[in-house]
């Protein structure tokens, strides 16, 4: 990706890749004005944006990004509900390109994803999108061609609402937290499939294991040790791409760069935060701050205060925030495995800043975590406990998985096996649980593309995740959320459709019940419809699950309600329920969020039919 250009494009290319950030204003706003350290923010309801390329620099190296008007990320949309949009759509670059509208309800033909109901933009190409706006909040657009996501075609999307927000402010900002590498994606794939975890440079030591010797003693750190290895994988294998490759972004700039968003003490700052990241998951808090959250993918949630929160990716979380005492707090997003960080500052004037946190320790992920530990240490709906120990555990009914080949465990028929016929197992250690071993799709079974298999998956919707358990922090979790609003459909679902998220971590494969996208029949809905789909993750990685063009509404472990989201994610060893209502006609796209993961198979077409 080396772009060779004179200084003076170079430099202009800088200014328009590298400084610019999200926006601060007044209110009333006045979203149309610019300035050099702010990006464009274009309103009202007809739309020019072209993509092309553009000279970057953020490591030292010059490199050139794939952008929008020629900016990452590009232009903050401003549009109102209710209104009817037109976004013209040309394509400077040499390859088709697209622009998915993440998370807004529009006909299919408009989603942006080709191969669907969209042929995609050809070179030298424009695609008008012209649709009514139906919704309000905070969004974000971005390519659904190839890896341009990665590359930097993406921008946020505002969207005011008709009625009054439930909530004051006096500032408005976007935080967009994003992921760029100097190398080709598609090399870093490559590298990831010849290797997974290529990109891991904190595996455990020798002196990691005197310490856990130490700690647990000398059979059960073998017995860990040994069914780690039997399993080829990694308890730090939490990120598929670190910071060895990574420079983390807060509105396109480095954490050197200090994006800054100005603030008057006692005023109420509202900071729209979204994760336009391809494979990272974010940590996300501002030392000395307490944040209001007040909507989760663009919809009202009830407020609730928190220290810190994980936004997975494609998430946006709207917080408000009122700084008080100091002249400075930083934003401070670490990556899920501690391997870098973005951040900016809160501020009341330019140049200052505050003091940095160090990242978090290293966590690890534990045979809990993946729903294969002490099933008696574990709430329904509750985070694993402290690490295990693992020596002579039994393992539902199954024996001493330290002995155990792992791939005998994507073996067992867990398929054929009913609910009923499980139901008088000696299900030992689940006493007090009040659940059942999970099943397993008959295409898991023997399966080269599946290297694990949850056995008693749980909701974890209080878990604040691996590496935020008793940080001493209040940390956001999914049972805080709970929207503003009663369930829009009311009705039952009148049918269940359950998919497993699987993969084979040496392999780096990744696929719905075994079944990479090439060979997977379409999920039929019928139109109008009101369904839930449970999802299993058998895999030891997070996944951030996109349904297009349709809400899903996320029960908790009784089947309550819980809150709107466009995004699902769903930990290691969870299982998690939402309904949907088949309110949109067509071809839809259904995927996981993590771009290489899409890529190599865990997508699967939805067809809304009549």
């Amino acid at each position: 990706m080396q772009y060779k250009t004179s200084r003076r494009t170079f430099v202009k290319g800088l200014a328009a890749g590298g400084l610019l950030a999200g926006f601060g204003l007044w209110r009333p706003p006045v979203w149309a004005l610019t300035s050099p350290s702010r990006p464009t923010v274009l309103s009202g309801s007809e739309f020019d944006l072209s993509i092309g390329e553009t000279p970057v620099n953020f490591t030292g190296s010059p490199r050139t990004a794939t952008t929008i008007n020629g900016s990452l990320p590009g232009p903050i949309l401003r549009w109102r509900e209710g209104d009817t949009v037109t976004l013209r759509v040309r394509n400077r670059l040499s390859e088709d390109t697209s622009i998915h509208w993440h998370g807004i309800l529009l006909p299919a033909n408009m989603d942006g994803v080709p191969g669907l109901s969209f042929h995609g933009i050809a070179p030298g190409g424009l695609y008008e999108y012209r649709f009514q706006v139906k919704q309000s909040g905070t969004y974000w657009y971005h390519s659904h061609s190839g890896f341009q996501e990665q590359t930097g075609v993406y921008g946020p999307l505002v969207i005011d609402p008709r009625e009054p927000e439930p909530f004051r402010y006096d500032r408005d900002y976007v935080v967009m937290l994003s992921d760029w590498t100097d190398e080709d994606p598609a090399r870093v794939l490559k590298k990831l499939k010849k290797q997974s975890d290529y990109y891991n440079f904190h595996k455990r030591t020798v002196g990691n294991f005197i310490d856990d010797v130490d700690e647990k003693g000398w059979a059960a750190t073998v017995a860990d040790r040994k069914m780690w290895a039997q399993m080829k994988m990694n308890p730090t294998d939490l990120s598929d791409v670190s910071g060895y490759t990574y420079t983390y972004l807060l509105n396109g700039q480095a954490p050197d760069g200090n994006w800054t968003a100005l603030f008057k003490p006692g005023e109420k700052i509202r900071l729209r935060f979204i994760n336009a990241s391809a494979m990272t998951y974010f940590d996300v808090r501002i030392p000395g701050l307490k944040m209001t959250v007040v909507a989760a993918d663009g919809q009202y949630v009830e407020p609730v205060s928190v220290d810190e929160f994980r936004i997975a990716v494609a998430e946006t979380y709207d917080v408000i925030v009122e700084p008080q005492d100091a002249e400075a707090y930083t934003l401070f997003a670490q990556s899920l495995d501690r391997t870098g960080y973005a951040r900016g500052t809160l501020a009341v004037r330019e140049g200052l800043d505050a003091p940095v946190p160090e990242p978090d320790p290293r966590p690890e992920i534990t045979m809990a975590d993946m729903g294969h530990g002490d099933m008696g240490q574990m709430d329904h709906g509750g985070p694993p406990q402290e690490p295990m120990e693992h020596g002579g555990m039994e393992h539902a009914g199954h024996g001493d998985m330290a002995g155990m080949d792992h791939g005998q465990m994507a073996g067992m028929d867990h398929g054929a096996m009913k609910q009923d016929d499980m139901a008088g197992m000696d299900h030992s250690g689940m006493a007090g649980m009040g659940g059942r071993m999970q099943t397993h799709p008959a295409s898991e079974t023997g399966n080269p593309l599946v290297d694990m298999q949850t056995m008693m998956p749980i909701p974890k919707l209080n878990d604040p995740g691996i590496g935020l358990r008793n940080n001493g922090r209040r940390v956001l979790t999914y049972a805080d959320l709970r929207s503003a609003f009663a369930d829009p459909d009311g009705r039952e679902p009148n049918r269940t459709i359950e998919l497993h998220l699987t993969g084979h971590m040496e392999k780096f494969a990744w696929s719905f019940d075994g079944i990479k996208f090439c060979d997977a029949e379409p999920v039929r809905l019928k139109y109008g419809e009101r369904l839930r789909i449970t999802l299993v993750n058998d895999t030891m990685m997070a996944h951030p699950i996109h349904l297009h063009g349709m809400w899903s509404d996320l029960e908790d472990e009784h089947g309550n309600f819980m809150v709107r989201k466009h995004t699902i994610d769903m930990p290691p060893g969870s299982k998690r329920s939402y309904r949907v209502t088949a309110d949109a006609l067509g071809r839809w796209a259904y995927h996981c969020h993590l771009i290489f993961h899409m890529d190599l198979g865990m997508f699967r077409e939805v067809r809304v039919e009549e």
